[in-house]
């Protein structure tokens, strides 16, 4: 299953002062927030652990480690059982979307201008953790 892919925000509406890169950042925030919780799929988990490290070390922005390691699409695949639980519940209902503009998109042209930086992962992170712990209790 694919929740997301940063060439769907390519065309269309999307600004033409910003770089198809700008595409990629809400959903690069929603991952990096993921695998730093722990709901990474196996890719993060068994087959290349040491990716985790990058997010970490913060040696990369969320939008251009999601690029790089998925090449832009998030799948099933990117995530645990528990994390596709989530984002089945949060990200493909389109409640993400308005947590993370009405959170990061405040006074901007439009969402795809939140810059790709730790401070937006920053600002974003406590949205998602509450979210998760909302529909995690929710569950249990």
């Amino acid at each position: 299953m694919k929740y997301d892919d940063a060439s769907w925000h390519y065309g269309g509406n999307f600004p033409s002062d910003l770089p198809e890169s700008a595409g990629a950042t809400h959903t690069g925030m929603f991952l990096a927030w993921a695998v730093l919780a722990g709901l990474g799929g196996e890719l993060f988990t068994v087959e290349e652990p040491e990716l985790v490290n990058e997010l970490h070390a913060r040696t990369t922005t969320p939008g251009s480690f999601f690029l790089k390691v998925c090449d832009g699409k998030l799948t099933n695949e990117d995530l645990s059982d528990r994390g596709n639980e989530f984002a089945v519940a949060y990200y493909e209902d389109g409640q993400y979307l308005a947590d993370y503009e009405e959170t990061l998109g405040s006074g901007l042209a439009t969402p795809y201008h939140v810059p790709d930086t730790w401070d937006s992962f920053d600002t974003l992170r406590p949205c998602l953790d509450e979210r998760f712990a909302r529909l995690a209790g929710a569950e249990g």
